[in-house]
């Protein structure tokens, strides 16, 4: 069942979740028919290779217009005019920058596998209800209500302005009129009478600039209460999603509408600068004994100016994590010499800016923060922020090929390598720029989320723990130090985390009773999940019991298992894998003979073994853990054939298989079978010949179980036997000489 058929089968809450992240970017009409098409082309990858991008945006296109034609001889207009948009929409707006599709559709089809994950599982995380507040989103519609209420304000104050300006040209123009008559005119009862006219004008200019100010400095503190409180809390809570997504959480959105709320922010304190500097001239103009402006006007503009400065500082975030382009899912973590990627936005956009803001990245600016080990940046380093090349016309750069290069130290060699010494160091990438609009001249920094610098692939899995740990345990954006003194995490969230782990990974996040086992090896007891606080060193530095290697280095290799050989029997929940060998025994103890369940194996890395009941002649119940098979067997033969072919000699008995029924008690076909390289019966007999006169051959795996054994010897005996082959040699040949040979 395609990835697309298990989302339209979710309950409507997880329904409306999906709706909101499929938008006129990437609409659902083309993920609904393009559904299998799509889940088959790497998009994750595609994000980080421009031309591979190119390629799937131009065959993207080509399949639109396979749809169109097919719905134009079915004379359906509907879905005619909107695959016409569609196709116009797609060649206009990512044709310069298609790497931006493949971002959106890969950002999707994870959040997809992420609500999934979520609806399979009994209840929702800690993290995840957090994030998901309904007191967040009641702030969101506060927001967006009170930036629209202050823009309204600002343009009535522009109309009081306007009257303002009326009103003192009439007093100006009247003024001077009385002021060009000859003096005996001045002392006619009219004239008079005119002077008691100006005077009530000059009343009402005075109470209009009193009313106007008061105006100006009402919505002058609606900003600033709505900045200082709601705006800078939504910012807050944008970074800390995003921190959260880019440890394989909920995919962080709302970016776009605090974007609409700095710019209409920025152009309302724009419009009341110029009114304030409106009143200035009206002041050279006119002004007179107890005139507000000269008073207040200073006051007011400065503190107009404050907020711009602080309102632009706070618009200048990271977009996009840095992230090397060959681990899409491994964010923050740097390979020296390698290219990565990293998308700044400034969330104050006006046209006036466009192209005029260029933005340097540094590395290690504060370098007294940070370890003894020193990095520079190769490659483009200063860019300009510009609205065309991002989808949705931000004012954005993006820098793609930016190298880290470490410096020799002053000894001449480079900094220390230590396995976990490296990992536990962050550095941090910088990003400054000016702003010079309006006479106004503002210099804005930023800064990355702490990133983890390696030497080496082999340092990735703990470098990644590292990044995990860090954004797990806390929302401060730069606490290089953190490692110093790492705290302990609650392991109810953490929990959580690592079930992303895999519904982000490898598209199918992980169920109450599997995080009951990895809670059972991370604690070694029964706890509570809410109180307890699992240490930095009990996760990714101390050795398992028995073992030499790490629970982080455990659930590492899991995953490279899965993500490379396993995948489609994950993702259809066949695999049971996180489960005890004692609870094991007690799922399969009641079940048919010939039960059996996957597991990973606890005592060797990245292996996947099965176990299977059986029922001896006396009816006690024996079970069998055949020898756990690693990357280096999975390479050679596919699981599911494995599950298919494999076979146990048991003494003076014929080989069969005695795999029957996937637990509870689903048919291995039919659990299987569609996973299957080929099916048995297309397996050529020998009478068919093979290449240049040879017989075809296939792997069969083959344990041999003693009379006295309960466990089946090593599967590594893979005998180049076709069953067709087999069948013969059952037909002219005993059992026992069958086992004398397999021996």
């Amino acid at each position: 069942m395609s990835q697309w058929s298990q989302v339209q089968q979710l309950e409507i809450k997880f329904l409306e979740q999906v709706d909101q992240f499929y938008d006129d970017n990437f609409p659902m009409e083309i993920r609904h028919l393009l559904a299998q098409w799509i889940e088959s082309q790497d998009w994750e990858a595609a994000a980080n290779n421009e031309a591979m991008a190119m390629i799937l945006l131009q065959n993207l296109i080509i399949q639109v217009d396979e749809q169109l034609d097919r719905v134009s001889q079915e004379k359906n207009l509907l879905l005619i005019h909107n695959l016409k948009r569609v196709r116009k929409l797609l060649q206009g707006k990512y044709h310069g920058n298609p790497m931006h599709i493949a971002v959106i559709i890969s950002n999707c089809l994870r959040e997809e596998r992420r609500i999934l994950a979520a609806a399979s599982m009994p209840v929702q995380g800690p993290l995840e209800k957090s994030l998901q507040s309904s007191v967040v989103s009641e702030r969101q519609r506060n927001v967006e209500h009170k930036v629209s209420a202050i823009k309204n304000s600002a343009q009535m104050t522009d109309q009081d302005v306007k009257y303002l300006e009326d009103l003192q040209e009439e007093f100006d123009f009247r003024y001077k009129t009385i002021q060009s008559l000859e003096q005996n005119d001045k002392n006619s009862a009219l004239i008079k009478q005119e002077m008691l006219a100006l005077q009530a004008m000059l009343n009402t200019l005075d109470y209009k600039r009193k009313e106007v100010l008061s105006k100006i400095g009402r919505v002058i503190h609606e900003i600033d209460m709505l900045m200082s409180n709601m705006l800078t809390e939504e910012l807050l809570d944008w970074k800390r999603r995003q921190q959260i997504a880019c440890i394989g959480g909920p995919l962080h959105g709302g970016l776009d509408q605090l974007q609409n709320c700095f710019t209409l922010l920025a152009e309302s304190l724009f419009q009341v600068r110029r009114q304030l500097e409106k009143l200035d001239e009206l002041l050279t103009r006119l002004t007179y004994d107890g005139d507000p402006i000269p008073v207040q006007r200073p006051q007011l503009l400065e503190k107009v100016n404050f907020l711009l400065y602080n309102l632009f500082r706070n618009s200048f975030v990271v977009e996009r994590q840095p992230c090397m382009p060959t681990h899409p899912q491994r964010p923050m973590v740097l390979k020296t010499l390698i290219q990565f990627t990293v998308k700044l936005r400034l969330l104050i956009k006006l046209p006036e800016l466009n192209y005029q803001i260029r933005v340097k990245a540094t590395i290690d600016k504060n370098v007294s923060t940070v370890s003894n080990r020193r990095f520079v940046l190769c490659g483009t380093h200063v860019k300009a922020m510009n609205m065309d090349e991002s989808a949705n016309g931000s004012l954005s750069v993006e820098f793609r090929h930016l190298q880290p290069k470490e410096m020799k130290t002053s000894a001449g060699s480079k900094g220390n390598e230590g396995p976990h010494m490296v990992t536990e160091e962050l550095h941090s990438i910088s990003f400054e720029t000016q702003v010079c609009l309006y006479g106004l001249t503002i210099n804005l920094e930023t800064s990355s989320l702490p990133v983890v610098m390696i030497s080496n692939v082999s340092q990735l899995p703990n470098a990644w723990a590292s990044i995990i740990w860090y954004n797990l345990s806390t929302n401060d954006p730069q606490n290089l130090s953190f490692f110093n003194n790492p705290p302990a995490a609650t392991l109810s969230q953490l929990l959580e985390v690592l079930s992303w782990q895999f519904s982000s990974y490898v598209g199918r996040g992980l169920n109450s009773e599997q995080l009951n086992m990895l809670a059972e090896k991370l604690v070694g007891q029964q706890v509570s999940y809410n109180d307890y606080q699992l240490s930095w060193a009990k996760f990714c530095k101390e050795h398992l019991p028995g073992k030499s290697f790490t629970f982080w280095v455990w659930l590492e290799a899991i995953l490279d298992l899965i993500k490379k050989h396993i995948l489609p029997l994950w993702i259809d929940g066949y695999v049971m894998g996180f489960v005890s060998k004692e609870k094991e025994r007690i799922l399969l103890k009641d079940k048919t003979p010939g039960t059996f369940l996957l597991r990973f194996s606890e005592s060797n890395l990245g292996g996947i073994t099965f176990t299977w009941v059986d029922q001896l002649e006396n009816g006690d119940v024996t079970f069998h853990s055949v020898e756990p098979y690693n990357k280096g067997r999975l390479s050679a033969l596919p699981f599911a054939d494995i599950l298919r072919d494999y076979k146990v000699i048991m003494a003076d008995n014929v080989p069969e298989n005695p795999l029957k029924y996937l637990y509870p008690d689903i048919p291995k076909d039919k659990a299987f079978g569609k996973h299957y390289s080929c099916q048995p019966n297309e397996v050529s007999k020998p009478s068919d010949g093979g290449g240049k006169g040879y017989v075809p051959s296939v792997f069969i795996p083959v344990s041999k179980i003693l009379n006295d054994s309960t466990e089946p010897h090593s599967p590594s005996d893979l005998l180049p036997m076709s069953p067709s082959v087999y069948a013969v040699l059952r037909e002219h040949l005993s059992p026992t000489a069958i086992e004398t040979a397999v021996s």
